[in-house]
C-alpha cells in the first residue's frame, strides 16, 4: 500500500527552516521533530536561502520571475498563431487572384 504524499504549508516551512537557520537547530533535529524528511527540509532551507521573500510560493503559484515568462511564453505562442494564420491568408488570396 502507497503512503499518501504530505504537503505541507508556507507558515510550516518557514518555522522548520527558521529552526535551523535562527534556532540553532541541527537539520537531522528539526527532522526527528516533525517528522520530516531530512531531504525536504535541506530543500526548504536552500529554497529559502535563496530567494526569502518569495520562497514557498504555494502550490500552482509561481514566483513573480516565473509568472512573468508565462504570461510571456503565452503572448509568443498568441503571436506566433496569428503570424500563421495572416501567412496563410495572403497564400490564399495570392493564389484566388493568379
Amino acid at each position: 500500500m502507497s503512503e499518501k504524499r504530505r504537503s505541507y504549508d508556507k507558515e510550516f516551512k518557514l518555522s522548520a527552516v527558521k529552526m535551523i537557520t535562527e534556532g540553532g537547530m541541527s537539520l537531522m533535529q528539526v527532522s526527528r521533530d516533525l517528522g520530516v524528511n531530512e531531504n525536504s527540509l535541506h530543500k526548504w532551507k536552500k529554497d529559502y536561502l535563496s530567494d526569502q521573500q518569495n520562497a514557498f510560493p504555494g502550490k500552482g503559484n509561481l514566483k513573480p520571475e516565473q509568472e512573468e515568462l508565462r504570461k510571456k511564453d503565452r503572448e509568443i505562442a498568441r503571436l506566433t498563431m496569428e503570424r500563421d494564420i495572416l501567412k496563410k491568408a495572403i497564400s490564399y488570396f495570392a493564389k484566388v487572384k493568379e
